[in-house]
């Protein structure tokens, strides 16, 4: 069996390692600039895209799955993962595509449609237009009639993309026009639908499978903490819910999956607030933070992708599904925390993955690899798992403070100051939790970030003479330190 991933990055590598157990032969596609990867060296065989813009382009991504000999394609996440028209044209061509069917893919693309299909499957909603909004008129006509707080949001969005709050009538006149740019920019498609917007709530999302036999769930992950409505840290299970919350969102997240006679893997998200849960939509593909359901369950996502595509059926059964310990993820990127969280594109110079007991990293990079400019600078995500939460966070603290990355600023200051910081410690984040707390995670971020400027000083210092230059980059990092310390004020 030969498998081409549609992918690039730490996914590629997750999927190459998955392909590779199975003993199947694993085939990868580049853009120009990656062929040293090291995703590409190491899959099996590789081919070179005309583009990075290629990843995107329905018609040469099938063009070289064909070339390629390739009897399927995993598509991993973002790029074509939910496109019904890839999906389709690989279908058209005898080739497996590993992931839910066309159909489901076109209508669960449309968040208003995956709207009335919770509603019909008995799953609580929040209020909402239920047709695309077709003017600001109308837009503020149904706010005045469920009343403020609202959210647009654009009908085929993902990633927090064309997304905006309105609080009040001034504020969703602009809030539209901006969200429906936004959609038509990164989506292709305009249209926006309005729902109410619901204070202080939890982010609960339910992972599952379903093959010819029906639809199993792995339980639940907590994704509260956010950033502009993108995930940074996930967790499994979610400390705030009872067994019987639990129980009753997997039940939700099993009814609407059988409701569009969904088929492979998918998350189901719902918000979450005082013990109720309100059905948001269904990602019909594999997540980013898949990882730590694995951890807890000990249920190898990717390769129940592959059975399920190959076989028809995933090689568990319900019962068999039980919650082990805890686990919990963070996303590293190459981005300045202290401005305003832009890109830092460059080259990583040091590179050296933490390990150790309960620690998993899923990387994509090398010492030597360029950040490019045209794709998520993410560089790793890194997992750990604990006999409890307790034990979770403590790892992964341990383990951020033992990742090496030099050549390009990364977030990990902010996941320190957030994994110091009494809300999360107790499990009560909710998805503006950093928003509203913002300026006192930067003053824990600040002392992390001096912390770890002193004990670089203090190694440098007992190195040769010739580490001198070094010496003095971090007398300069002190130097910016204590500006920022000057600014904060």
């Amino acid at each position: 069996m030969r498998i081409l991933i549609a992918n690039r990055g730490e996914i590629a590598v997750r999927i190459i390692r998955a392909i590779r157990e199975m003993g199947f032969v694993s085939i990868a596609v580049y853009p120009p600039d990656e062929k040293d990867a090291p995703y590409v060296k190491m899959a099996d065989e590789a081919y070179e895209l005309s583009s990075p813009r290629s990843f995107l382009d329905v018609r040469e991504m099938v063009e070289i799955a064909i070339k390629a000999k390739a009897d399927a394609v995993h598509p991993g996440y973002g790029f074509l993962s939910e496109n019904p028209i890839f999906a389709q044209a690989l279908m058209d061509e005898g080739i497996i595509r590993i992931g839910p069917r066309p159909k489901t893919l076109e209508l669960l693309g449309d968040k208003v449609e995956a709207k009335r299909v919770a509603i019909k499957a008995g799953v609580p909603t929040l209020p909402s237009t239920l047709e695309p909004t077709k003017s600001v008129e109308e837009a503020l006509a149904f706010a005045d009639k469920i009343g403020y707080p609202v959210v647009v949001k654009a009908v085929g969005g993902g990633g927090g993309m064309g997304i905006r709050v309105a609080r009040t009538p001034e504020e969703l006149m602009v809030a539209r026009n901006i969200a429906a740019k936004e959609a038509k920019q990164a989506f292709g498609d305009e249209r926006v639908f309005i729902e109410k917007y619901l204070e202080r709530t939890k982010h609960i999302e339910v992972q599952i499978l379903a093959d010819d036999s029906g639809v199993y769930h792995l339980y639940e992950r907590d994704c509260s903490v956010q950033r502009k409505f993108q995930k940074i840290i996930e967790e499994a299970p979610s400390p705030a819910l009872t067994d019987e919350e639990r129980e009753r969102v997997a039940s939700y997240a099993v009814r609407v999956a059988e409701a569009v006679e969904f088929y492979n893997a998918g998350t189901v998200e719902f918000l979450y607030k005082d013990g109720r849960f309100y059905f948001l939509e269904v990602n019909p593909r594999l997540q980013v933070e898949h990882g730590v359901t694995e951890l807890i369950t000990g249920v190898d996502i990717v390769k129940e992708q592959i059975n399920v595509a190959l076989k028809g059926s995933v090689t568990f059964d319900q019962r068999d599904i039980k919650v082990n310990g805890h686990a919990i993820e963070v996303r590293v990127y190459a981005e300045d925390p202290f401005s305003g969280f832009l890109p830092s594109h460059g080259m990583i110079m040091r590179y050296r993955p933490p390990g150790g007991p309960g620690i998993r990293v899923d990387d994509g990079v090398a010492e030597g690899y360029i950040i490019p400019e045209y794709y998520n600078p993410l560089i790793a995500k890194v997992m750990s798992r604990g006999r409890d939460r307790n034990e979770a966070i403590i790892r992964l603290k341990r383990a951020l403070k033992e990742f090496v990355i030099s050549g390009v600023k990364t977030n990990i200051p902010l996941h320190l100051a957030l994994l110091e910081d009494e809300t999360f410690i107790e499990g009560k984040v909710r998805t503006r939790y950093l928003e509203e707390k913002m300026a006192e995670i930067q003053e824990r971020m600040l002392v992390e970030y001096l912390k770890s400027l002193a004990a670089l000083a203090v190694a440098l210092s007992l190195r040769p003479k010739k580490e001198k230059l070094e010496r003095s980059l971090v007398s300069k990092l002190f130097a910016r330190f204590s500006d920022m310390r000057i600014r904060r004020r």
